[in-house]
């Protein structure tokens, strides 16, 4: 019974490890693909401003 106790939990964890990831790739793309490109978009825009901001000298 040694055997089982000790192959248990990482047989658990990997059973979650793989639900997680079927979660991630299930809901990449489909109906929230739009809003979450725009979200990146957004945050990469407002990145880009802000350096551009900070590296533009002052005259």
């Amino acid at each position: 019974m040694d055997y089982v106790s000790a192959l248990l939990p990482p047989a658990v964890m990997a059973v979650f490890f793989i639900g997680v990831i079927r979660v991630i790739v299930k809901t990449q793309g489909g109906a929230n693909k739009a809003k979450e490109d725009a979200a990146v978009d957004a945050a990469l825009a407002r990145a880009e401003g802000t350096r551009q901001a900070s590296t533009t000298p002052d005259a």
